[in-house]
Parts: C-alpha cells; sequence; structure tokens
C-alpha cells in the first residue's frame, strides 16, 4: 500500500467527550476506543514494525539484560526514518486529542517511540516520565497506541489512579528502585490501579507525573506498541537537575535552549496541524 492509498483516518477529527478530559484531569489518564480502525492500524503496523527492527540496537540475550531493557525494545524519533511512520506520528486526529486532553491551543512534538514487549519481555517498573524531561510545566502527555489486541497476558500499560498527584516517587529515574519506592507510595496512598486489557483501537494518553508500569509479556507475541509524547507548544526548558535532563537536551530536543521554548526542527508544532 502505498503512502496515498493508506486510510484517511489519522487526519480526521475524534470528538473528544468533556467527560474524557475531566477524567484525565482527576485520574492523571484516560483510555478511549475506536481511536484507530483495524485498517489504520494494518496500515501502518508493518511499517512501524520494520523501522524499529531496523533500528533496534539491543543485542543482548533477554535472560542477560538489566531489568530495564528485559522490558522492551526502545526506538526513539522513528519518523524521520520512514515517511509512513512520519504520517502516524504527525496524525491531527492524535494530535488535537492531546491538545484537547490538555486544555492547550496547541501542542508540539516531543517525541515519538517504538516499545516492543519481547515474548518473555519483562515487567516495565513503575514510573513518571516527566522526571526524566527538563520541562517548565505539567503540560505534557504520552498516548500509548498498542498495534494489536493487547490482553492482560502482553503486559498492558498500567495506572495509579490519580497519582500525577504523589510527590514521592518523583526524583527516581525507572528501575528496580523506582519499581518498589513507587509500589510502597502508591500502596501508602490507597490507589487503585488499572491494568485493564486494550481491545484493537484502543489507545490511552496520560499526563507525564502519572506513575504507571506494565507486568511482563507473558504470550508468545511481542507487545508492539507505538507512542507519541506530546508538550503544550508554549512549555519552555529548565536547567537541567539529572543526567536524563542532559541526554534528552542533547539527543531529544537538540538545540532548544535553557527558558526558551522547544522550537527545533525535530519537535514541531502538531497541532494546529502542519502541512503533510
Amino acid at each position: 500500500m502505498t503512502t496515498t492509498e493508506r486510510p484517511s483516518e489519522l487526519d480526521e477529527e475524534y470528538a473528544v467527550a468533556a467527560e474524557a478530559v475531566a477524567r484525565l484531569r482527576n485520574d492523571g489518564f484516560v483510555k478511549l476506543t475506536g481511536v484507530l480502525s483495524p485498517a489504520t492500524i494494518a496500515a501502518y503496523e508493518p511499517e512501524i514494525t520494520s523501522t524499529l527492527l531496523e533500528h533496534n540496537t539491543q543485542s543482548v540475550p533477554l535472560e542477560k539484560r538489566s531489568t530495564y531493557h528485559k522490558a522492551f525494545l526502545q526506538v526513539t524519533n522513528m519518523w524521520p526514518r520512514n515517511e509512513a511512520v512520519r504520517r502516524f506520528v504527525f496524525s491531527p486526529r492524535l494530535a488535537k486529542i492531546a491538545a484537547d486532553l490538555l486544555e492547550v491551543e496547541s501542542v508540539r512534538l516531543f517525541a515519538d517511540q517504538g516499545l516492543y514487549k519481547e515474548p518473555g519481555g519483562g515487567v516495565t517498573p513503575w514510573h513518571a516520565d516527566q522526571y526524566h524531561w527538563p520541562l517548565s510545566s505539567d503540560r505534557s502527555i504520552t498516548v500509548w497506541v498498542p498495534l494489536q489486541e493487547t490482553s492482560r497476558e502482553m503486559g498492558p500499560l498500567s495506572f495509579a489512579v490519580g497519582s500525577h498527584r504523589l510527590e514521592l516517587g518523583r526524583n527516581i529515574e525507572i528501575s528496580d528502585e523506582s519499581e518498589a519506592a513507587v509500589q510502597a507510595s502508591v500502596d501508602s496512598a490507597g490507589l487503585q490501579v488499572e491494568d485493564g486489557p486494550y481491545t484493537l483501537g484502543e489507545v490511552s494518553y496520560h499526563l507525564g507525573w502519572t506513575f504507571h508500569h506494565a507486568n511482563p509479556n507473558r504470550t508468545a507475541m511481542p507487545r508492539k506498541v507505538m507512542t507519541i509524547i506530546y508538550v503544550d507548544s508554549q512549555i519552555r526548558v529548565i536547567p537541567p537537575v539529572n543526567p536524563a535532563h542532559f541526554g534528552v537536551l542533547e539527543n531529544v530536543i537538540p538545540g532548544a535552549k535553557v527558558g526558551g521554548l522547544i522550537d527545533t526542527p525535530v519537535n514541531p508544532v502538531l497541532w494546529p496541524a502542519i502541512a503533510a
């Protein structure tokens, strides 16, 4: 299928209900059904998968990896490497949902990430994404797009409901330590955990400070997921305070200046939509 023959759904608006906005505000995440059709997923999954496998640098056997590296194969910023992946990542449909949920006028691309949990892949430790990002506000959000129906046995993303308000655990990088510390914080606060499966075409959006993790993939199939991270277009860069911040400044928002907007060639505004 050529790029021009792909389904146009990615360019079409998805109506975000007021209830979904309220749920994100209250819970720190929201799951939305029917965002993508099976036809759209079928059209883009092979290109996303082939791009991830082509650029994956993980070669250590699964059993010899650290906890973090057992969690998934990860490739960041795949969109410059494949035109079909670019169309997916630059989707006005997905970006407008992000803007509506964040209650901002416009959003820009922070990064995309392919996250493929291999058969037998381990736990993704509890963490909050924004620990790793030098951002001036909490107006960041990630769409998690499974590229297949995702059962509990595959290790879908799990969320601690309302955890975007927790402070304990925000200063810990994703690790065995964060798994234990955040779990203790979640238990102490008496927060519920949403760990349900995803139907085909269902996606989730979660805020940067929402604690989440994923259980191991206990199936014989890879759990294939594409993520896109959006930020308020007016968000600014703060001085780096941990090693992850320095890596992001160099590799994810290259050229962005402390105190300035993230206005770089690889971080374009995606809503309002840019020209394809």
